[in-house]
């Protein structure tokens, strides 16, 4: 039960449910105090007024005083918070006859929603600008600011959080529509919907400014509508939010011939013409039926361009032989003690790095998990994980980097591949991860069901693990062990395994997109990345890189190798190991650190 009596709230009888009832912050103020426009929700206690934009949860009744509705994820402490001048929220004549005239927003949304003017130095002029403000508020509390002057030049607060714009909007909403800029979202307030945000820093795909608000605004939603433009920049956009959120629950918002935003369309075709594009979008296209018409940006790109090679490591020897491609699977092998946990280790980072993403690792053999991110921390920093060896401020920004791009499953209830896909599935929601590992496939629990073979238990696995990668555009990584190697009598030398050869079936060679084999010769000092099998030609072809494995900081170091030298430990050259910190150049400058 919620203590929503505290709050000046009148539930009247009712228990559960949703109802509406009146907005004590804004009822004695108002002309029409028979409006109820306070929506509150019983069974979780939040609230939403429609006509102030007041958002609360109440407290239980067992909680202790203060509670009040807070984020599942605590606001990062670093973020700088802007200081909020009620006086600047006054707008010039000529700059509220520009919304009202030319971008056709009635000055009671522009009220409402706060919209600002004032001068603020502009750095890509280096001088003052007059600015249009757009207020990012939270709870009421302002966030940030983004400024935007005569000649649509832009700029945030610095070291402010990036959060959707009108968040509060939406709080409590059965539906929200997200559109990619601020004009857009007003447009949408024009024709009286108050329930739209926007993103806060245009068609890009990086959402990670979403991550802390996924459960508590965006997982109750029956239906978002994807109001962004219509341009390539916002079909990418519109992608990674239909990834990240569900297509289930999500409809593309079309405007028609001339139009590219909503913006557009409502100065074009007017407020009721776009009240009618948003009804009219459509659910998603049937899942698993596609025509060339659904694809036909993709199809006309490869037409004109061909063919692109795929996501490298940096490690140039191997990406001679193979790039990586979203929505596949790679499966890594080798003998115990050859290193596939550590080389595939630093693939995850190397990519996570270049790319900008984010990944998850079911890897119950590197516990306790703290062992796991040491190992993770050597490599990023390239220091020893020890004190005066490793200093405070790469320790401080390699933590930062774990926390944010790496996670780690690890269920209570069972380790089946189902529990481990379920975690994946949220994590690719609420996170947008795009790497998962499993590592390795002895450790998930097996339950074969009644009269279906080994063989076919793994071949229906694999499916699994492919079909999760092309829904939700990741790449997986599974490391798989081989069976029993035999080792040869005269050189003493273990026989370096195939994808074949992984226990259970041959499927892990046939169902694979991508099939790497670690082998660590300890003779001749060097590790080879055996490229057994990349399945499309463009993306690479099968070969063999050499590394030399640094011990001080776990990291692969391309080397040559020459077959014919008379001793094995002379057969490398090329080598230069390297300590440099991986982490971007510019979080080292912020911390001031010195090597």
């Amino acid at each position: 039960m919620y203590d929503f009596e505290t709050l000046g709230i009148d539930t009247g009888k009712h228990t559960s449910g949703k109802m509406k009832t009146h907005c004590p912050q804004c009822r004695e103020r108002r002309s029409d105090k028979r409006d109820k426009s306070l929506s509150i929700n019983l069974d979780n206690g939040m609230g939403k007024c429609h006509y102030c934009n007041w958002t609360f949860r109440a407290r239980e009744k067992n909680e202790s005083p203060g509670g009040v509705y807070t984020p599942s994820q605590s606001v990062p402490a670093h973020f700088k918070r802007p200081v909020f001048d009620q006086n600047r929220t006054k707008l010039s004549e000529r700059a509220a006859r520009w919304f009202v005239e030319k971008r056709c927003i009635p000055q009671e949304v522009l009220t409402r929603i706060q919209i600002g003017e004032q001068q603020e130095y502009m750095p890509q002029t280096g001088k003052p600008e007059n600015c249009i403000c757009f207020h990012y508020f939270e709870q009421g509390e302002l966030v940030n600011t983004k400024f935007r002057d005569g000649a649509k030049r832009f700029k945030m607060v610095s070291g402010a959080e990036l959060i959707p714009y009108n968040i509060d909007g939406i709080a409590c909403a059965e539906e929200c529509i997200i559109t990619k800029g601020e004009i857009d979202a007003l447009s949408f307030m024009a024709i009286g919907r108050t329930d739209v945000v926007s993103v806060p820093n245009g068609a890009n795909s990086n959402l990670s400014f979403l991550d802390r608000f996924i459960e508590t605004h965006f997982e109750d939603k029956r239906t978002i509508y994807i109001a962004v433009d219509s341009d390539h920049k916002g079909r990418e956009l519109q992608r990674e939010l239909i990834r990240r959120l569900g297509a289930e629950c999500c409809r593309v918002v079309s405007y028609g011939p001339g139009c590219k935003d909503a913006n557009e369309h409502l100065v074009k075709y007017g407020a009721e013409s776009l009240r009618i594009a948003l009804m009219q979008a459509p659910e998603l296209p049937l899942e698993g039926v596609f025509t060339a018409a659904d694809r036909q940006e993709e199809l006309r790109k490869l037409f004109e361009q061909g063919f692109e090679a795929g996501i490298g490591t940096g490690l140039e020897n191997l990406d001679k032989l193979c790039t990586f491609e979203l929505g596949r699977l790679c499966v890594i092998t080798g003998i115990p003690g050859s290193g596939k946990s550590e080389f595939t280790d630093e693939l995850v980072l190397r990519v996570c790095l270049a790319q900008s993403w984010r990944a998850a690792f079911f890897s119950p053999e590197n516990m306790p998990l703290v062992y796991h991110m040491r190992k993770h921390i050597e490599k990023l920093t390239g220091r020893p994980f020890r004190p005066f060896q490793l200093q405070e401020a790469h320790y401080t920004l390699a933590v930062d980097f774990l926390s944010d791009r790496i996670f780690h499953i690890l269920p209570r209830e069972d380790f089946s591949v189902d529990t481990i896909l379920q975690k994946a599935r949220e994590l690719v929601r609420r996170r947008g991860i795009r790497l998962l590992v499993i590592d390795p496939f002895n450790r998930l629990e097996h339950q074969i069901p009644q009269g279906m073979s080994e063989t076919q238990y793994i071949s229906s696995l694999l499916d699994r693990l492919t079909n999760f990668a092309l829904r939700h555009q990741c790449l997986v990584i599974l490391v798989a062990h081989p069976r029993k190697m035999q080792r040869d009598q005269q050189t003493g030398r273990t026989a370096v395994p195939t994808l074949y050869d992984i226990n259970g079936s041959a499927a892990f060679f046939n169902k694979c997109d991508f099939g790497l084999v670690v082998e660590r010769d300890n003779g001749a000092r060097v590790a080879r990345i055996h490229v057994e099998k990349v399945r499309f030609r463009h993306l690479g072809h099968p070969g063999v890189a050499s590394f030399v494995f640094n011990t001080v900081n776990g990291r692969y170091t391309p080397c040559q190798e020459d077959a014919g030298a008379s001793q094995p430990e002379n057969r490398i050259s090329g080598v230069h190991f390297s300590q440099e910190c991986w982490l971007p150049k510019e979080q080292q400058e912020d911390l001031k650190f010195t090597e």
